[in-house]
């Protein structure tokens, strides 16, 4: 069983690095625009979700990670981008005045 604990470990680095990898685009992208709600970005943004999802889902289904562990990588991307949308975005109570 030890190869299959490698591998599980193995593709739960693989996708961590590839949600990384999102987190860093986005933190880029947030940086540099001075409107995240443009289409562009949302796409972007849409896309490497997505693509993500779809690799999770592979995994889970060769067996390489359980469904909980994909949440869990989901969730924490996704929680770190909310960190990055609220260092950026002003708060709905700023004013511009």
């Amino acid at each position: 069983m030890p190869a299959q604990t490698d591998l599980t470990q193995r593709a739960e680095q693989l996708l961590r690095e590839d949600a990384k990898k999102i987190e860093q685009l986005i933190a880029v992208q947030l940086e540099n625009l001075t409107a995240p709600k443009c289409p562009l970005y949302e796409e972007v943004l849409d896309t490497q979700m997505f693509g993500l999802s779809r690799e999770i889902d592979f995994a889970v289904r060769a067996g390489l990670i359980d469904r909980a562990q994909g949440r869990e990588i989901i969730s924490d991307l996704e929680r770190k981008l909310a960190d990055l949308y609220s260092q950026v975005l002003p708060s709905p109570n700023w004013k511009q005045g």
